[in-house]
């Protein structure tokens, strides 16, 4: 293994002349860094990251949570994220809550003991008002970024989000300039911040129109194509006369549009359809897919400028993005027959 004294002999030069040449030192001159950098470089001198955060009380890692990288809405998030950290020299440690609480808690302790310079978390929502796991970070005071909304458990802590309130206001006023009047809304998981406000924007885009809220018309789906082809046929086998659907998300409503297809109905004339996210399979899907277009990659750009913030002592506002909508295939306005009705295979 090769040691700073090997490249210092090499040079001919101190020791400390090689640790100020890598890290940079103003007092070094150019010529020197560039001598000592190349022959660094030749023999094969890799640092010692522990050591050197032994010095300077840093890790130069951040920690990332997210709760699967299976959710497309990630990818481009973690993307920026990983980008800009891989300028500054920083490394991530990415982990999986997989929405599950206990996990999420072991996750952010095995974060800290690892003594990560910041944490970026996709929290794990939860209807208590308080989760003991975030009270260990705050008072830990590890620089911490929520990618997402906050929630009485993590109200204290800086985020970044989508404006998921207007929004959903914008999906509902396209269905409704279609002159679509009986819409449903299937919904996200009921501790979930980013599906109250997108049900929010839905409510009050109706209420706009003078059009009633009728709960008959809101089902709790999740987040999955499996819990959107649920909600679809439970809705179907309700009858509420719905001429569209505006669904949490795009994989709810593909999951939604599934069961729709299969059962002999037309999209968007039988039924129209918008999601939420924008992600590569709405695109591509069998329909082309209306939905709203989040600002992912934005989203981690903003996350990782609220944490050089804290990095530097200051306190960054929470960031809220503004959406907009993608129109596709998958909208148009109602047959003037109104309900659909399932055809024969």
């Amino acid at each position: 293994m090769v040691r700073l004294k090997d490249v210092a002999a090499k040079a001919g030069v101190s020791v400390m002349t090689v640790s100020k040449v890598l890290r940079d030192a103003p007092d070094i001159s150019t010529a020197t860094k560039t001598r000592v950098r190349l022959l660094a470089q030749q023999m094969g001198y890799v640092p010692d990251s522990m050591a050197q955060g032994l010095r300077t009380r840093t890790t130069k890692l951040f920690g990332l949570v997210i709760s699967s990288m299976t959710n497309p809405i990630f990818a481009r998030i973690v993307l920026a994220i990983e980008e800009r950290a891989h300028e500054l020299g920083y490394d991530v440690i990415l982990a999986h809550s997989l929405n599950l609480q206990e996990r999420e808690d072991v996750i952010i302790r095995r974060l800290l003991s690892r003594r990560v310079d910041g944490l970026f978390l996709s929290p794990v929502y939860r209807l208590a008002p308080t989760a003991p796991v975030y009270a260990e970070l705050l008072q830990h005071q590890t620089p911490t970024v929520l990618l997402g909304h906050r929630a009485p458990f993590c109200s204290q802590f800086v985020n970044v989000e989508t404006d998921d309130a207007t929004a959903g206001c914008i999906a509902t006023r396209h269905l409704l300039g279609l002159g679509h009047k009986r819409i449903a809304f299937l919904g996200g998981p009921p501790a979930a911040p980013w599906s109250q406000e997108r049900c929010d924007g839905y409510r009050r885009a109706l209420r706009e129109a003078r059009i009633e809220v009728e709960d008959n018309l809101i089902f709790t789906a999740g987040g999955r194509i499996e819990d959107g082809e649920k909600a679809a046929l439970q809705m179907l086998n309700e009858s509420p006369q719905a001429t569209a659907i505006f669904a949490v998300n795009d994989l709810v409503a593909i999951g939604a549009a599934n069961v729709l297809l299969r059962q002999g109905l037309r999209i968007p004339e039988d039924m129209s359809i918008v999601g939420f996210g924008n992600i590569m399979l709405s695109e591509n899907f069998r329909v082309p897919l209306t939905t709203i277009r989040q600002p992912k990659y934005r989203l981690g750009v903003a996350a990782m400028e609220s944490m050089l913030k804290l990095l530097r002592g200051e306190r960054p506002e929470p960031k809220r993005l503004p959406a907009e909508i993608v129109i596709r295939a998958s909208s148009a306005p109602p047959a003037s027959d109104h309900q659909p009705s399932a055809r024969p295979d």
